[in-house]
């Protein structure tokens, strides 16, 4: 049965990817029209009529991906290493490019660059002038893996009669079937066809209103501009991001309701996953109906980014939603990130994760050591025993088991959201209420 389940799985993601989109598909109707693919952005159409290639390429990717860490794994156990200290090792090989080279480019891109200083962008830009270079050693280095330990490419991953045992390639011994393909990514190649749905509703959306406020704007005989102004404009207050937003989505459920507006975009198939709370920090009722688990690297932009439009919305639905924060600090790329960890965990043995938490994402550019201790300090925290918990054992086994689930759960960038165990792929504040209110129905 199980065997049958996964072929079933891959058929679908088959048929999804070899199905044609046309731009002429109806997509959405309104009071009197209808909306096709023609009504959406230049980049829009292309999103849509450019999904049939997106699988290939990314069940293509994945397999690569999934070969490169059993090399990575086989070269790592008889040197009591790790992956991720073998590729540090790799990148270490690569010289730093010289100061002649960093200055070139930092005059060469000046405006580009807001006008910053060197030493602010430095890293960065140390950063894109390693970049290919690093890229070629590791491709001779994993290359040297595949000769060491005999690689050989079985049937192709997007062959249309691809059965569950058919081999997609061989290391050794060891024969990588389709069925344990599909079992290890059938949440990123889930998470393609749901990305793609985003972008394109997200564009859909855009065109119906705009559409909309024109019909609004015929009928109360002004223009579109005057529509916006009296809707949007002119209720603001703040000027901020968030608020304006707010006023496009109220508009938008508004003139929907009035015109009737039906979407007929077919949403992907919804994975439901026991995304676990663990025993991680957490705020709200444990009995809450709805429960957010956040997977955060305190390193990373993108997290820093998200957390407080997160934090804003949750706050809207009271009592009836559990926030947890999980780590996943993405230790290739981010050499604070396991740090900011371990110390964001000695902050809650003393009760202060959340308090302690948003001075690391302000301060993603200073998470040394000596930093997160000063952090300590700012938020009252005993610094003496914060300093002994920040290498605590417990601590990093937590982290670690942190990071096992996430990549169970097929998390491979952060963040990474779970609502009721529902990936959240659209992370905006109305891509968090939909998602919410979506679990409060269930």
């Amino acid at each position: 049965m199980r065997s049958l389940f996964l072929f079933s799985i891959l058929s679908i993601l088959l048929v999804v990817s070899t199905d044609g989109q046309k731009a002429e598909d109806v997509l959405a109707s309104a009071k009197g029209r209808s909306f096709t693919a023609v009504n959406l952005s230049p980049e829009g159409q292309k999103a849509y009529l450019g999904q049939k290639a997106a699988i290939p390429n990314t069940r293509s990717n994945l397999l690569a991906q999934m070969v490169t860490e059993m090399l990575l794994d086989l070269e790592a156990k008889p040197a009591n290493s790790t992956p991720a200290k073998l590729i540090a090792a790799e990148k270490a090989k690569i010289a730093d490019p010289s100061a002649v080279q960093i200055q070139a480019l930092y005059d060469a891109n000046q405006a580009a660059l807001g006008g910053k200083p060197l030493t602010e962008v430095k890293k960065d830009i140390v950063a894109f002038l390693r970049h290919d270079p690093e890229q070629k050693a590791f491709d001779v280095y994993f290359k040297s893996l595949q000769t060491k330990y005999k690689y050989a490419p079985g049937k192709d991953v997007n062959a249309a009669d691809l059965k569950p045992f058919d081999t997609l390639a061989t290391i050794g011994a060891k024969q990588i079937s389709a069925q344990e393909f599909e079992t290890k990514y059938r949440v990123a190649l889930n998470d393609v066809l749901h990305h793609q749905y985003e972008d394109i509703s997200s564009e859909l959306d855009i065109a119906i209103l705009n559409a909309l406020i024109e019909e609004e704007a015929k009928a109360k005989n002004t223009d579109s501009g005057s529509i916006i102004a009296a809707e949007i404009t002119d209720k603001m207050r703040t000027y901020a991001d968030g608020e304006r937003e707010g006023l496009e989505t109220a508009l938008l459920k508004r003139l929907f309701t009035k015109y009737e507006v039906k979407i007929l975009l077919k949403e992907p198939p919804v994975i439901v996953q026991n995304a676990s709370v663990d025993d991680d920090p957490s705020r709200g009722p444990a009995t809450a109906p709805v429960t957010v688990v956040m997977f955060s690297d305190f390193q990373c932009p993108a997290c820093s980014r998200t957390h407080p439009v997160l934090k804003q919305v949750i706050a809207e639905y009271g009592d009836k939603v559990r926030f947890v924060v999980r780590d996943y600090p993405l230790e290739t790329i981010h050499e604070n990130a396991l740090l900011a960890a371990m110390a964001a965990n000695a902050a809650n043995a003393q009760g202060k994760f959340f308090e302690y938490s948003e001075l690391l994402y302000r301060n993603q550019n200073a998470l040394d050591r000596e930093s997160l201790k000063k952090y300590a300090a700012e938020t009252g925290l005993n610094v003496k025993q914060f300093e002994i918990d920040l290498g605590s054992e417990k601590s990093a086994a937590e982290i670690k088991k942190d990071q096992a689930d996430g990549d169970a759960y097929g998390v491979s960038s952060t963040p990474t959201i779970f609502i009721n165990g529902v990936k959240v792929h659209r992370l905006s504040a109305e891509g968090f209420r939909k998602a919410i209110d979506r679990a409060l129905k269930k």
